[in-house]
């Protein structure tokens, strides 16, 4: 088998609006040192060597983030460093990156990431992109991974598909999708988990440059002739004919404008050890806990407590017979919230934008 052209396109122009007080407006979820000592960016980029190597290694985001890229990652090139021209989503986002590449190879194939996840097995990550990766450069397919779902969670997309109907390719199965699915209730989660044969939808794609475009002429023809577009841009290296195209090209996700309505997508089980690192709520499975299952970072003490969760950095924090809480302690901001009530976070943003309050943002 000859050697395959894989480039990585890491996605890092999110918001992390449910990790306020720490994650911010100038510095989001991805720039930050959550998961370990390293930024949650540089984790996803070393987790990618040796089988992608940082000069094949591609990032997408802002002007502003842009720059926290090239500090973090100074050994991606810095022509790697894709800006967008405006923030329009990630259809727009993967067609710029996409177009970026299918010029300097058309048949290389493109493993879309987003910078903010956690993967616990690199190992047999690895090997599945790997797979995935052949999937890509044989078929005339969009592949994507599909995470195990272990409980109906609401918070996702589900992808539906046929397991009885695995295909092998490079030692992985790989199921036909049947239909991806919006974040449901909790009662349809709940039948989707009864009838099988649903995964968790990961975010993560894998395609052959020449198949991405194919594919958008074939199922996103609203969309099409912006990669055109792009494509004539980024030849030029004109700056103003890219930003026009970000003028007028439809704000949309990847998953609305193209992965929902393609044919012939392949899944593949991800079974690495994956989580989106969603919330504040997410990180005791990852921090740990101890005896009482508190878990903390920074000065934490804790006194007849249970099921909290405390992050706070330079500062002692004392808990004091209390259950099940949430305290986030930074220079200028404290969140206290119940443990099961952080996804309100964002109802707090939302408040101090509308007061005025934007230095906190």
């Amino acid at each position: 088998m000859a050697k395959l052209d894989i480039r990585a396109v890491i996605m890092a122009g999110g918001s992390g609006t449910r990790f306020w007080p720490m994650s911010r407006k100038r510095v989001p979820k991805q720039f930050l040192p959550i998961i370990s000592a390293r930024t949650m960016i540089e984790e996803t980029a070393l987790r990618l060597l040796p089988l992608i190597p940082y000069r094949r290694i591609y990032t997408i985001a802002g002007e502003s983030h842009s720059r926290n890229i090239r500090r973090l990652l100074p050994k991606i090139p810095r022509a790697n460093v894709l800006v967008e021209p405006r923030a329009r989503n990630t259809a727009p986002a993967l067609i710029l990156a996409t177009a970026r590449i299918y010029l300097e190879n058309p048949r290389a194939v493109v493993l879309v990431l987003p910078a903010d996840h956690l993967i616990h097995d690199r190992g047999v990550f690895l090997k599945k992109l790997e797979a995935a990766a052949v999937a890509a450069s044989d078929e005339e397919a969009l592949v994507t991974f599909g995470i195990p779902a272990e409980s109906p969670a609401t918070g996702y997309g589900y992808i539906q598909c046929r397991k009885t109907r695995a295909r092998r390719i490079h030692d992985e199965r790989f199921y036909a999708v049947q239909a991806f699915k919006e974040k449901p209730s909790y009662e349809q989660a709940a039948a989707f988990l009864k009838e099988g044969g649903y995964f968790w939808n990961s975010g993560m794609f894998i395609w052959r440059a020449e198949v991405f475009a194919r594919s958008l002429e074939r199922f996103a023809p609203d969309f099409a002739p912006f990669w055109i577009k792009a494509l004539d841009a980024l030849g030029k290296r004109s700056r103003a004919g890219l930003s026009a195209v970000f003028e007028e090209i439809p704000s949309l996700s990847i998953d609305y404008a193209l992965m929902e309505k393609a044919r012939g997508v392949l899944v593949c089980e991800g079974d690495f050890g994956w989580s989106d690192v969603g919330a504040w709520s997410s990180l005791p499975d990852i921090w740990g806990r101890d005896k009482n299952g508190n878990s903390f970072r920074g000065e934490c003490v804790a006194v007849d407590s249970r099921g909290a969760l405390c992050f706070s950095p330079g500062k002692l924090t004392a808990l004091i017979g209390v259950s099940d809480l949430i305290v986030v302690n930074t220079r200028d901001a404290l969140l206290v919230c119940r443990a099961d009530q952080d996804q309100k976070v964002k109802e707090v943003l939302e408040l101090l934008k509308k007061q005025g309050k934007t230095k906190y943002l």
